[in-house]
């Protein structure tokens, strides 16, 4: 397993890279109407996945390599890459930004104590607290909601809402009639050396979900797209899903590329649970 790795934020990114990358020909000024257009334009261009993990390569934080793979390289990431580069993005542009820890609660009971290894980001915009994640996979958000406000709040997609619970807070999105928790926060700050304790632990324990599933989610136009392992999910936006499995090897650098823009060479076969492919 390569190392993962972090170093401190004193990077500038480049700013008409990232824009040409997400396809974003919006303001540069720091408002909300900057902050929505951006958001929308990264979860729909930017992939979440987990793919150099299952081969091996491991995730370097290094804001030099986030911006190599994620912009130059065409690749995606999970949330230590993707809401870090966003948040150099918008700091490069003038907003207020705080870097914040979460314990990601998504399909586990309540009384599973999850470890602390999500990064979503506050955004101080004129006095208001908006919440900005591109990193939260299938669930990212397309819109800015405003942070730690109870009652439901409309998306681009789900609805999402905050909830305070035995001295808790919880993220929660909507699907149907039904909330499901996201994750669980207190709003303490992640600075650089959490981030790195939290991306070891993400790309190297052996019990970490990202060593032992194959993930990949970008939001579209009309929904979502998602692959959980050989499952591809269609979701659209009125909730309505088609999945399909996955048969082959080949045709999974297929889907890869088709619906994610993430390209490897013929041949490329990733960790569990894409290796080894059963007969």
């Amino acid at each position: 397993m390569a190392g993962c790795s972090v170093m401190p934020d004193d990077f500038q990114p480049n700013l008409d890279a990232y824009f040409a990358r997400i396809g974003y020909t919006g303001p540069r000024t720091p408002t909300w109407e900057t902050l929505d257009g951006i958001l929308a334009a990264h979860t729909a261009s930017i992939p979440f996945e987990n793919l150099d993990v299952l081969l091996g390569r491991g995730i370097n934080l290094d804001p030099v390599a986030v911006e190599k793979k994620l912009i130059h390289d065409q690749r995606g990431g999970y949330c230590f890459e993707q809401n870090s580069h966003l948040l150099r993005v918008l700091l490069a542009l003038g907003f207020h930004v705080t870097p914040l820890s979460a314990r990601v609660r998504a399909q586990r009971p309540r009384d599973f104590t999850p470890p602390r290894t999500h990064l979503f980001l506050r955004v101080d915009i004129d006095g208001v607290s908006w919440m900005a994640d591109a990193g939260m996979g299938a669930t990212s958000l397309t819109t800015p909601i405003r942070y730690h406000v109870e009652g439901e709040q409309l998306t681009r997609h789900e609805p999402r809402r905050f909830i305070q619970e035995e001295g808790k807070f919880f993220y929660q999105i909507r699907y149907g009639d039904e909330w499901s928790d996201v994750f669980e926060y207190t709003g303490e700050e992640m600075p650089p050396i959490d981030r790195e304790l939290g991306n070891w632990y993400t790309c190297a324990h052996p019990h970490s979900h990202f060593r032992n599933r194959l993930i990949a989610a970008r939001a579209t136009s009309t929904g979502r797209i998602s692959l959980l392992d050989r499952e591809l999910t269609v979701r659209h936006k009125d909730g309505t899903a088609v999945k399909r499995e996955i048969a082959s090897p080949e045709e999974l650098l297929s889907v890869l590329e088709e619906n994610f823009g993430l390209r490897f060479p013929a041949g490329t076969r990733f960790g569990p649970p894409g290796s080894p492919w059963p007969s």
